[in-house]
């Protein structure tokens, strides 16, 4: 019997923006389940809202697809894929700057895991390059409308 192809894609997601959400859906149908982590409420950044409540905002997000689960994860994210099972991290990458950046990560979590885990990059689709959670943020703080950044569950 085939083994189950899991992947998990972590992070604060604070606040979870349509560049997340491109990487979502661009990875899924490699999967036959994808695990998106939220990182814990022991982050401590001004203004986050709870792990709890950006959860539920991306659950909303992806209700009418069963192979996307949301789950809280503290820790490492190697420990948290060996935790549900997942082989593969998904990550994507806006910048030559976040490329070295995600590169070292992967190579340390090989040697962490032996190789059991392995880390696929999604490059950031050209629209979404400039879009982080912390611009959002940014541009929420000085009141503009940023629903335009954001998903529509």
């Amino acid at each position: 019997m085939e083994q189950e192809r899991i992947g998990i894609f972590v992070g604060s997601f604070n606040p979870f923006t349509v560049g997340h959400d491109s990487i979502v859906r661009r990875a899924l149908p490699l999967f036959d389940r994808l695990i998106i982590g939220v990182v814990g409420d022991h982050v401590s950044k001004p203004d986050m809202p709870s792990a709890e409540e950006r959860m539920q905002t991306i659950a909303r997000i992806y209700r009418n697809e069963s192979r996307i689960e949301v789950k809280p994860y503290f820790g490492l994210a190697v420990d948290f894929a060996r935790s549900v099972g997942a082989r593969f991290i998904v990550k994507g990458v806006r910048s030559v700057k976040d490329f070295e950046y995600e590169r070292e990560q992967a190579d340390v979590n090989r040697q962490l895991t032996n190789g059991d885990v392995e880390t696929i990059l999604f490059y950031a689709e050209p629209q979404f390059s400039s879009v982080s959670s912390s611009m959002v943020r940014e541009l929420q703080h000085f009141g503009v409308d940023v629903n335009v950044f954001l998903p529509n569950p």
